[in-house]
């Protein structure tokens, strides 16, 4: 098969990327947001908010911005090619400037002298980093927006199933009773944390020039009531962005601080996927993900019904610590004034987690708006480990009453009814613990009903529904009172 023309080898020639690999990432929100076209539109956004300021502070000719607005138009670039051109400079603002120059002198029909405004005073560097923190900002408002839908729904989970019985578990095995309800509050509690430390980062501009010392912007405002101060507190007014004290062309914190809160959302992710990942086995089967066409499906076996959100959401959660990771080498490598490769590795790594932290985003909200809870499940779960299931709490309540026998203090001798327990058969468990407990501790100690209000799971959950009042409290701003499908919870 030949192919003569570079399009049919590239059919995303364009510069576009369908996440064919990523499947966690492959949304029209996630690529309008992240994808290599938001990258230019931020750029030019730059740009173009720079020729207003520049404008409006009388350093550049009367009419400058809207020309170059007119020429900051992203549908008349060639993504691809940019891409191609940037190897020429190590950076994407070289060749993308290059273009604008050009449409700004072929939109200058007036003869404003409206070139005169582009870029003026800049560096890439400059350009680069604030279109970053402009398209981290959109997306991180985007990722907030299905964060709050995702507590919403857990919170209606945790006090829907507050006193749903299930079983605890530690390192793989039955530990003592829990609630599905706690365990919502759970998931709750961490995605609202990360969400707090997303709504917490700042999204500042950089303006510093060539070498971080605005020496271009002090000519520039020269005899001018402006400052190179006043001139990037007004650049990102315009922008929406936050002012920098200073410039951060080689302090890095308001990249590592965004890559952890990504990060750190993606875990709280990873935690509830890992969960319904085990929860909805079919040995399990206490929960299952909401179903829709198409999803969950085997290429071999037409009877699997997969849980792919989970799956998805999980990879994400996989991916993101080597990402932040990668933010934070970059940051300990800023050599020089502007270093050389530490820089470069940032944009990939950092767009990588913003498209992961989207994607997974929208599936979480969807798996816990839908989610399936089977309470009769847990019941059965719970069951399976009978009355040891119980024996620290019957161990707490039990030991103070007996004394010492033989050498052996009562708690001792408690751990002897299970431990001889443990080698009958799972089910003859129950009944050999009865019978062993009976024989050492009398009824005139302990009687028949309050041995078996020992053993009754529901009398053996602590503060479970404090602690999840407590945690839903903690976070009012998370916690919308409706259920999942919008109605009040009271």
């Amino acid at each position: 098969m030949t192919h003569s023309a570079a399009g049919d080898l590239h059919p995303f020639a364009d510069g576009g990327d369908a996440a064919l690999l990523s499947p966690v990432s492959a949304s029209p929100l996630v690529a309008a947001l992240t994808g290599d076209r938001a990258v230019v539109a931020a750029i030019l956004a730059v740009e173009s908010g720079w020729a207003a300021v520049l404008e409006h502070a009388g350093l550049a000719p009367a009419g400058s911005a809207a020309v170059v607005a007119s020429a900051a138009e992203p549908g008349r670039y060639d993504v691809a090619d940019i891409a191609r051109r940037a190897q020429g400079g190590g950076n994407p603002v070289i060749p993308l400037l290059a273009d604008l120059r050009k449409n700004v002198a072929a939109l200058d029909t007036a003869g404003v002298g409206a070139g005169k405004a582009v870029h003026t005073s800049l560096t890439s560097q400059d350009v680069l980093d604030t279109a970053l923190m402009l398209l981290a900002r959109n997306t991180v408002h985007a990722v907030l927006a299905d964060v709050k839908g995702t507590t919403t729904a857990l919170a209606y989970l945790a006090g829907q199933h507050a006193d749903t019985l299930c079983v605890g578990r530690s390192l793989t095995q039955h530990s003592l009773p829990y609630t599905f309800g706690l365990r919502a509050a759970q998931w709750f509690q961490g995605v609202a944390a990360a969400g707090r430390q997303l709504e917490a980062l700042e999204f500042p501009v950089q303006f510093g020039g060539a070498a971080g010392t605005l020496a271009a912007g002090t000519v520039l405002t020269e005899g001018a009531p402006s400052t190179p101060f006043t001139l990037a507190g007004a650049l990102a007014d315009q922008l929406g962005l936050v002012p920098a004290p200073a410039p951060w062309h080689t302090n890095r914190l308001a990249i590592t601080s965004l890559g952890h809160a990504l990060a750190s959302v993606l875990d709280a992710f990873g935690k509830i996927a890992a969960d319904v990942l085990f929860l909805s086995r079919p040995e399990v089967a206490e929960l299952a993900e909401p179903r829709a066409a198409g999803r969950g499906v085997s290429s071999a076996m037409p009877q699997k019904q997969n849980p792919v959100l989970s799956v998805l959401v999980r990879s994400a959660a996989l991916q993101a610590p080597q990402l932040a990771a990668q933010l934070h080498v970059a940051a300990a490598n800023f050599n020089d004034e502007r270093p050389d490769g530490a820089w470069h590795t940032e944009w990939p790594a950092l767009r990588q987690l913003l498209a992961l932290a989207l994607g997974a985003a929208g599936h979480a909200r969807e798996l816990a708006e839908g989610l399936q809870v089977f309470p009769d499940a847990m019941r059965r779960n719970l069951d399976l480990s009978g009355p040891l299931l119980l024996a620290e709490g019957v161990s707490a309540a039990v030991a103070p009453l007996l004394g010492d026998q033989d050498g052996r203090s009562g708690k001792q001798q408690l751990q002897d009814v299970v431990d001889r327990t443990l080698q009958a058969s799972p089910a003859e468990q129950a009944g050999t613990y009865r019978k062993l407990f009976r024989g050492a501790v009398p009824a005139v100690v302990v009687s028949d009903a309050r041995l078996e209000e020992l053993l009754d799971p529901a009398n053996y959950l602590g503060q479970a529904a404090g602690i999840a009042n407590r945690i839903l409290a903690a976070f009012p701003e998370f916690d919308t009172p409706t259920d999942a499908n919008g109605a009040s919870r009271g």
